[in-house]
């Protein structure tokens, strides 16, 4: 099975190697709700409806999400350490013990959601009409939680051994099953919206299946449940999990926050139509965010294992090579938002009302999005470099103290209507990139520096 030897070979190599099978393996699995909207807005004469009911399941979705990434996430960037350190007991120590709680979490957040799924959505601003969508779709949803957590939790411990072409794989699975079953759901059984979570549970069975079959039994390094007479011994190292997986726990969840923010605040404003706008730009947004991801988490377990095996030489450089990688693919796709937003928008809806009206909404939303990088590029180094602190405190103070305000400030106190919703986004990404950066580069660098 290849590999990628973060121990020799160049950092570019390295970091192509990790991040382009990541880079394949985020586009595929964007698939998993970017092609139930595409589908799901072209049902015959309630798509449009149905597409902004389901936008309103995503906070919940991303809740989910967030906790698999809250143990994954945190997890892996240690594991990655320990095993720079030739430390790998310990390293599968922090792997077994995220993935118990990856599992316990899963049947604890499903039956959460299952008692408290209606009283969440209307909370988020569903109407009585986008409820007949909303509920069912986010209902079945729910029972898929484990494999969905197990897929998502688990897949950068197989990246953090190297294996980014199996990491690559186990998405495509699960994407390409969702690709399928979609329409065959959808519009040959007649399911419609239903159908479409339907085909997202059966796909993400079949991807949390081959990433636990891997695990078990193929990797170099294998993960198995916690036993009884390890549990108090694996509690210091669960702290230390969730407290560096809380900054990108508190960014998705933020993310959450603001979405259901800007849906109360649009249905007021603009109605139901404009949280199928806010849907449109979201989906625009995971469409270009996710070759991000892909770089960040690409180079993550690079800088973890150099940096745990002191080679402060090839941590800065893995960390310039993915700031470049980062910087010149938001300037293409920033130019293509600016100049050709139909474009892009056409992809999820052909409603020509809605078309007009999310046009001017996406221009706004990411007017300054490449200062988002430095927010990306900056969280990424904290994270992968056992920096819990400055990792949370940035991933607050973007969404929750600049943000949100933002969004209930400028359409109301500044009588900016929905297009407040929209700037409030650049707004955050010039303050809190700019302040996330700087301040990476004022305490990752000196402490470089001191370890040659």
């Amino acid at each position: 099975m290849k590999r990628v030897d973060f121990e020799h070979g160049t950092v570019v190599g390295n970091i192509l190697g990790a991040a382009l099978p990541m880079l394949v393996a985020q586009i595929l699995n964007l698939l998993y709700n970017i092609v139930d909207r595409i589908y799901i807005a072209r049902i015959p004469d309630e798509g449009t409806a149905a597409l902004g009911a389901v936008g309103l399941c995503f906070p919940l979705i991303v809740i989910i999400t967030a906790f698999a990434n809250l143990f994954g996430g945190g997890g892996a960037p240690l594991f990655s350490i320990y095993r720079g350190s030739k430390k790998e007991q310990q390293a599968v120590h922090i792997m077994n013990t995220s993935f118990s709680m990856v599992c316990l979490s899963a049947v604890i957040l499903m039956g959460i959601g299952m008692l408290f799924t209606r009283p969440l959505l209307v909370l988020f601003g569903a109407s009585s009409d986008a409820l007949v969508y909303a509920y069912p779709y986010m209902m079945i949803y729910l029972v898929g939680t484990l494999p969905s957590m197990v897929a998502v939790g688990m897949n950068p411990f197989i990246n953090a051994q190297g294996y980014s072409l199996v990491g690559m794989l186990s998405v495509a699975i699960g994407a390409t099953a969702n690709l399928l079953l979609d329409p065959l759901f959808i519009f040959a059984f007649g399911f419609g919206v239903e159908g479409a979570a339907m085909a997202t549970v059966l796909s993400q069975c079949l991807s949390a299946a081959f990433v636990f079959f891997f695990l078990t039994k193929k990797a170099e390094l294998k993960v198995r449940f916690l036993r009884k007479n390890e549990i108090t011994e694996s509690i210091t190292y669960a702290k230390n999990i969730i407290s560096l997986g809380t900054a990108g726990f508190i960014m998705q969840l933020t993310n959450s926050l603001v979405t259901i923010c800007c849906n109360n605040v649009l249905s007021v404003t603009g109605g139901d139509i404009y949280i199928s706008v806010m849907t449109i730009v979201s989906s625009v947004r995971q469409l270009v965010e996710t070759p991000i991801y892909a770089m960040n988490e690409g180079t993550s377990p690079i800088l973890s294992y150099n940096y745990g095996a002191h080679r402060p030489a090839r941590v800065r450089k893995s960390a310039l090579v993915m700031g470049i990688m980062i910087l010149g693919y938001t300037a293409i796709m920033w130019s293509l938002i600016i100049l050709i937003p139909e474009a892009l928008i056409s992809v999820f809806s052909s409603d020509a009302a809605l078309i007009s009206d999310s046009v001017p909404a996406l221009k706004q939303y990411f007017a300054a999005f490449i200062f988002m990088d430095f927010q990306y590029i900056g969280q990424t180094i904290f994270k992968s470099l056992n920096k819990k602190k400055q990792a949370i405190f940035f991933s607050l103070l973007r969404k929750v103290l600049i943000v949100v305000p933002l969004t209930y400030l400028m359409p109301y106190a500044l009588h900016m209507g929905t297009d407040g919703v929209f700037l409030a986004e650049p707004v955050s990404n010039v303050i809190g990139g700019s302040l996330c950066f700087i301040t990476m580069l004022c305490t990752v660098l000196p402490e470089l520096k001191r370890m040659c």
